[in-house]
């Protein structure tokens, strides 16, 4: 791996700008062109810029799709009896420990595609600031995706989280819920975080030899097709055989869908939540931002960061329709799980079954596929 365990002696340290200073009115920013409410958050907007042209290169791609996971897999890495700083950057400082959590199979690629720009703007933004910006930032470069706060201020971190603290494809409905609700999130905020996270998102480690499998099948809108097709019956499992570890069937070619996606989506626990996002856009985004908010101060004291959300850009309206059947597929292929609510009416796609393209691969630093 590129982005090595050198990162934690270096980072530990580097010294930081002070993000304390009392809040004023607007000041003009050194670059000329920005103006901000706090002058600490100044500093924030070339590393965004840079983010945005740089790591993301303006897209709703493998980059982006990789910080916005890198958020989730820092900041649960919290227990009221375990321990662990929650979102804090432990997971880029102590990567040799963290790495080693089956968990985070492939967050190893993920680093080392944000691993130079956290070394870069180390002077900047601590690990755990640059996470929760990145994934900021990650989500308005995808189309009808919420622009959530950013604070900043979060301390280095301190040691590595506990392991077994991050769930996992295979973890039965009961042990996520569990897992959530010792951290303070209720079933219906897990199915907004982990629903919306993966309808802009795909697998490369569920399904050996296949990378940048969708989970729905439109992996670069901020959309609410997740909800339809993770509850359509299944038919076949990605690479035609049989089921890998954490892979449920799916019922569209090219996609991959989760076990727990699954269950979630039909779990009376959690299955009305699933269905009542359908076709309910600024419903699912409102939910998904708060819920994003809620990891990102998981461990930290929010009295204590500094309010920078003015350096995000704008969100991306959404450029589409609403969520349909795929080609084929109709409510006869839905697996009705919520006793309480009528699932909505949609058309279906018009033509014969289609196949969805693999999400193309990341770039590290190195010149190799991440």
């Amino acid at each position: 791996m590129v982005f090595s365990a050198a990162f934690s002696a270096f980072v530990l340290a580097l010294p930081l700008l002070s993000v304390n200073a009392a809040r004023t009115k607007r000041a003009l920013c050194p670059d000329g062109k920005n103006t901000a409410v706090n002058k600490a958050c100044c500093a924030l907007f070339p590393v965004v810029d840079d983010i945005v042209d740089n790591l993301f290169t303006n897209e709703c791609g493998d980059s982006a799709h990789g910080a916005l996971r890198l958020v989730f897999h820092d900041a649960i890495g919290i227990s009221p009896t375990a321990g662990g700083g929650g979102a804090d950057g432990s997971i880029a400082t102590f990567n040799a420990t963290e790495l080693t959590f089956p968990a985070n199979l492939g967050i190893d690629d993920v680093l080392d595609d944000l691993g130079p720009f956290i070394l870069k703007h180390a002077n900047t933004v601590t690990p755990g600031d640059f996470i929760q910006l990145a994934g900021a930032v990650s989500l308005v470069q995808c189309p009808g995706a919420p622009r959530i706060p950013f604070f900043m201020g979060r301390a280095l971190p301190k040691a590595a989280s506990p392991p077994n603290l991050v769930p996992q494809p295979t973890d039965d409905i009961t042990t996520i819920l569990e897992r959530f609700g010792s951290v303070g999130f209720s079933p219906a905020e897990v199915v907004a975080v982990v629903g919306g996270s993966h309808s802009v998102a795909g697998a490369d480690d569920v399904v050996p030899n296949f990378q940048g499998i969708p989970f729905d099948q439109t992996p670069s809108q901020f959309d609410t097709q997740i909800f339809v097709d993770v509850l359509l019956h299944g038919t076949n499992f990605t690479d035609g055989g049989g089921p890998q570890s954490g892979e449920s069937e799916t019922a569209i070619a090219g996609t991959v869908r989760l076990q727990s996606d699954g269950l979630l989506a039909r779990d009376p626990r959690t299955a009305c939540t699933w269905q009542s996002f359908v076709n309910e856009q600024s419903k699912m985004a409102a939910a998904f931002g708060a819920g994003v908010l809620k990891l990102s101060f998981l461990g930290q004291n929010e009295r204590e960061l500094t309010d920078c959300s003015e350096v995000i850009p704008a969100a991306k309206p959404a450029n589409f329709g609403p969520a349909t059947f795929p080609p084929t597929k109709s409510i006869r292929d839905i697996d009705l799980s919520c006793d309480e609510a009528r699932f909505p009416d949609l058309r279906t796609e018009p033509g014969p079954a289609v196949t969805i393209a693999p999400i193309p691969q990341a770039v590290d630093s190195s010149g190799d596929d991440s």
